[in-house]
């Protein structure tokens, strides 16, 4: 494992996974949270043992880095915690914004608007305003975020470069890329020496194509933070509504269909649907941390323990023999 990471306290990759914060929700995701809220989700995290706190500039507009800040400063809890925020869009005022609403699914007022900038200048501008809004002097992880949305040709020859520099630096102690494509995920390994893949629902219980990505890591020894194992609330929930998202929009009939029969094998074990989705996203070698969203206290201390619950083995199999999970992943993952 590289030195960045074990400096982290991640350890080998497939020992010491820990559960980490993801903090979108405290930055208004779909729906407005109260700072009394959101520092309570941040308070229960840190007392149920997490210690890794993930955001971004794109979450609320910078509220969640604000958010994020303000507790860090009232629990004086910096010094044991890994931080981790992303860069590639700038914040920028926007004129005039006349009471206009976020219109990329934050309920925050649109007094600013988002810029894809992987430039040099732009990453450093982008660090500066991430640490002024957390109140930290040092990022721990500092992730290109999303490059395939925008350029992933350019976040590769721009981006990664930037982000190597600043790590050689010591102005952030590991670098990476987050996104939700396995491919702009795995081209972006193959150009760079990074440490890290944030990889964002595309290794869940529900799809795996990201799996020859994760063995990639493992080889290379790049550690993979899995994210989204949810599927955006596909798979949050014991039993599966006929309004869920998936991949941030209403899930398909197919979909919904899926995970309504997985969430039956798991209550057939003992378990529930979302349990079982989280000892999953944890189990495979190549992932040294899975970070939950939470918006509350009470999601905060689920999360972790769900994370904690151990399962029957015999749950693997049994998705197997119906055709809901590929024989071939419990040949290399321990879930």
């Amino acid at each position: 494992m590289r030195d960045a990471l074990t400096a982290l306290g991640f350890g080998e990759p497939g020992a010491g996974r820990g559960l980490g914060f993801g903090a979108a929700g405290i930055g208004n995701l779909y729906r407005e949270v109260s700072d009394t809220q959101a520092f309570g989700a941040l308070q229960a995290a840190f007392d149920s043992g997490s210690r890794h706190y993930d955001t971004a500039p794109h979450y609320g507009l910078g509220l969640s880095e604000r958010r994020l800040g303000a507790w860090l400063q009232d629990s004086g809890t910096r010094g044991d915690l890994v931080i981790s925020s992303k860069v590639g869009r700038l914040l920028e005022p926007r004129e005039n914004p006349q009471g206009a609403l976020d219109d990329q699914g934050f309920a925050v007022p649109a007094d600013s608007v988002r810029r894809w900038d992987p430039s040099e200048a732009g990453i450093y501008r982008s660090i500066e305003a991430s640490l002024e809004r957390l109140g930290i002097e040092r990022l721990d992880i500092a992730y290109l975020h999303d490059p395939d949305a925008y350029d992933l040709h350019e976040g590769i020859e721009k981006g990664l470069p930037a982000l190597l520099k600043l790590r050689e630096e010591g102005l952030v102690g590991a670098v990476g890329v987050g996104t939700n494509s396995a491919q702009a995920a795995a081209d972006c390994l193959a150009a760079a020496d990074i440490d890290l893949v944030m990889l964002a629902g595309r290794y869940s219980l529900l799809e795996q194509p990201g799996a020859r990505l994760l063995a990639d890591c493992a080889r290379r020894e790049v550690g993979v933070v899995n994210v989204g194992v949810y599927n955006s609330g596909l798979l949050a929930r014991a039993s599966v509504p006929d309004h869920a998202n998936y991949n941030y929009a209403q899930a398909p009939r197919d979909l919904l269909d899926r995970a309504r029969a997985v969430a039956r094998v798991a209550s057939d074990f003992g378990t529930d649907l979302p349990t079982l989705a989280v000892r999953f996203a944890a189990s495979h070698p190549a992932v040294v941390a899975l970070v939950l969203g939470a918006s509350s206290a009470d999601q905060a201390a689920e999360n972790a323990r769900r994370f904690e619950t151990s399962v029957d083995p015999a749950v693997w199999d049994e998705l197997v023999v119906r055709g809901l999970l590929e024989s071939s992943l419990l040949e290399t993952c321990a879930p």
